[in-house]
Formats: C-alpha cells, sequence, structure tokens
C-alpha cells in the first residue's frame, strides 16, 4: 500500500496531521509506505520518522505546475510510482492542478470529500473526519499526533539539563510580524513567571533564530535558566520538550509538539478558539487551556480581531493565574 498525504501548513498544522501515519499503520499493516508533501521547514519534523518513507518540500505553492520543479517532481514521481490513495488536508486553489496531476488510485480529503460535525471539534479530530471512508473507527480511535525523539542521554549530553525542567515557549508565528500580536502575552508578565518558577525548577526558553530580536526584551534571564532560543533543530526540540516536566507557552507550535510526546502543556489563549484550536487531547497527554473566555474571544481571523488594538483577553492573563494553575496540578 503506497499512499501519499498532503499537508503544507505550518509546524502546528503538520504535527495534528501525524495522527494519520498510526491509523494508516494500523489499518493497512506496518509496510505501509507513506509519503508527505510539506513546506521545508515544518517537513524537517519527519526526517528521522521511520514511519515515514519520504518527504516532498514544496516551498513555492502559489507557483502553478507548469513553472514548478517542485510540484512536477512530485507528479512525476507519482507517474513511476502509483500510489494506491492520496490523502489531502489542504483547501488552498493553489493545491488544485497538483491534486489533479498526481497519479493515484483514489483521492480523499479536502477538495475531494465534505466534512460533517454536529459540533464544534479539534481541529485534528476534524482531519480524521476525512479518513472515515479508509480507515475504521476502531483504528481512528488509537492514532493521535506522534513525533520522533532522540534518547534523553543524547540530548542531555549537547544541552546539560537538568533532571527535572520546565520548558517556556513565550515566542509564537506571529512574534515577528508588524501591529498588534494578538496571541502575545505581556513580556513583563514572562519575565515575571521565569524568575518565580526558576526558584523552583531549572527553566528551559526555546525558540527560533529568526526570533532572536524578540527574545532580547525578556534578557537577560535569571538563574537557573537555560537559553536555547536558535540553538536546537527541529527533532532536539521535540526531544528537549518530551524530557520536560512541563511546558508553558501560547498558542504555537511548541503547545501542539507538547501534546503529541506526552509532556504536560500549559497554553494561554485568547483570540484562538480553545476547542478547535488547543493541542490535541488523548488519553495518554494533559492539555491544560488558560483562557479568560472573554465575550469578545475567540475572535481568530475576524473583523473583530482585526479592529482589535488591546487585547486584553491575554494582557489580563495574571502571572499569579498562571502560576497557581501549574501549581494546582502538583507537577513539583
Amino acid at each position: 500500500m503506497k499512499i501519499l498525504v498532503i499537508r503544507c501548513g505550518a509546524l502546528g498544522d503538520l504535527v495534528y496531521a501525524t495522527s494519520v501515519i498510526d491509523a494508516l499503520l494500523l489499518e493497512y499493516g506496518e509496510d505501509t509506505l507513506i509519503d508527505f508533501v510539506c513546506t521545508p521547514g515544518s517537513g524537517k519534523l519527519l526526517e528521522n520518522d521511520t514511519r515515514v518513507h519520504k518527504v516532498f518540500n514544496l516551498k513555492y505553492k502559489k507557483v502553478p505546475t507548469f513553472f514548478s520543479t517542485e510540484k512536477r517532481k512530485i507528479i512525476n514521481y507519482s507517474r513511476k510510482t502509483t500510489y494506491d490513495l492520496l490523502i489531502n488536508f489542504e483547501y488552498g486553489k493553489q493545491f488544485r492542478d497538483l491534486l489533479q496531476n498526481i497519479n493515484a488510485k483514489e483521492k480523499i480529503g479536502a477538495q475531494f470529500n465534505t466534512i460533517q460535525s454536529n459540533k464544534k471539534i479539534n481541529r485534528g479530530e476534524a482531519q480524521k473526519l476525512f479518513l472515515k471512508s479508509k480507515i475504521s473507527q476502531k483504528n481512528l480511535d488509537k492514532a493521535f499526533p506522534s513525533v520522533h525523539t532522540l534518547d534523553f542521554e543524547k540530548i542531555n549530553s549537547k544541552y546539560n539539563l537538568n533532571k527535572e525542567y520546565i520548558v517556556f515557549s513565550p515566542s509564537n508565528s506571529h512574534v515577528n510580524r508588524s501591529g498588534v500580536n494578538h496571541r502575545a502575552w505581556e513580556n513583563h508578565s514572562w519575565i515575571e513567571l521565569t524568575e518565580q518558577l526558576a526558584k523552583e525548577m531549572q527553566i528551559v526558553i526555546v525558540g527560533t533564530k529568526s526570533e532572536e530580536q524578540f527574545f532580547n526584551l525578556l534578557r537577560p534571564f535569571p538563574g537557573n535558566t537555560l537559553d536555547l532560543v536558535g540553538k536546537n533543530n527541529i527533532e532536539e526540540l521535540c526531544s528537549v520538550i518530551k524530557y520536560a516536566k512541563a511546558v508553558i507557552c501560547t498558542d504555537s507550535a511548541v503547545g501542539h509538539i507538547a501534546a503529541a510526546v506526552n509532556t504536560p502543556v500549559y497554553v494561554l489563549m485568547g483570540p484562538n478558539d480553545p476547542v478547535t484550536d488547543s493541542p490535541y487531547k488523548s488519553p495518554d497527554n494533559n492539555v491544560n487551556i488558560i483562557s479568560l473566555q472573554l465575550d469578545c474571544s475567540p475572535c481568530y481571523n475576524t473583523k473583530t480581531m482585526k479592529e482589535c488594538k488591546n487585547n486584553i483577553c491575554m494582557k489580563q492573563i495574571t502571572t499569579e493565574m498562571v502560576y497557581n494553575k501549574i501549581k494546582s496540578t502538583k507537577l513539583f
């Protein structure tokens, strides 16, 4: 069985989509070949995942097939090795010519099927609805987002982590955009929480190299804090998160990774929907949403958000609220 999955969103979107991997292996057997089409950055999540056979990078999604060497490479490969099944999780019209020209015996997913639900559900769960015609409910119920990680010894030898530590991820994908970052928690609140928790346990700060300017606003970090901003790749990041006592973040890929590796995660959410956009809850993980649930929330991608110049849904989450939430779960 040869299967191609298309998911070219941000890293968090791809983490959601990894639930399809175990669902397919359970349904069709361990010898199933699963290929992915991803953006180059997010696709690194799958590079060393032995469950995935091949990863195609698609950086320029809007370029028509005729002019796109990336799209033609995928199409030509499918003509040499016909796929039994194509699963598409992308709605954009920029994917239509690619989807039409890929050689597959059957094509399902966004742009091929309509999913129906009588209630609001998590986006990870919504993706599973596309698979109901090909995968039994029994196997869908056993499949959750999961990612490849390294052994603790390998990570520890590089970063000298304490036996117990908490990961802080203050940034998100909007951190370098102009205007109001509606997903952001106040800088002074991150500073206060870091100082408070660093007295009790090692704090590990994670972020990308491109976010250095933002993190300079939070530096210098207090003692008992390990600054890993821009110092690890995605595989190492997933591994650092896996062995953490907990993860604290805003709505970002780090929260989705934490849920996928079953590390307790505390996600501060304002404009995003705590139901649809939260990390995927499973029987084995611990997802805690910290949200004020204001009357104007959620507002993501709405007129309300565009007109909002003072995101009180995040600003009014206090350091004390977050600290008390963490302590109430008796992690340490």
